[in-house]
């Protein structure tokens, strides 16, 4: 499978459409109505997803470009006994 967010935006329109016919009554608009908010939250879920993915390779970048290096999976910030990680960069640590 290989959606875009283009389809994704194609989707919730279509999910739209769905919503606003006027002959849709009762309990047929009911069933519509909750697969309407299912589709949003799975819609919600690859949005939030497809950010994170764009904001670790904005930083990436931005973080290469003055010379640093980071790890291919960053650390958590504690390791459990209250410490910082530190990434290390090839000019300084950063904590």
């Amino acid at each position: 499978m290989k959606n875009k967010l283009s389809d994704l935006n194609n989707h919730l329109f279509a999910q739209l459409e769905r919503l606003s016919e006027e002959n849709l009554k009762g309990s047929k608009l009911s069933e519509e109505i909750i697969r309407a908010k299912a589709v949003t939250d799975v819609a919600k879920n690859i949005i939030e997803n497809g950010k994170l993915i764009l904001d670790a390779t904005v930083a990436q970048k931005e973080w290469s470009i003055h010379g640093y290096e980071l790890a291919p999976i960053l650390p958590e910030n504690s390791n459990g006994n209250g410490k910082s990680h530190t990434l290390y960069s090839r000019n300084a640590a950063i904590s």
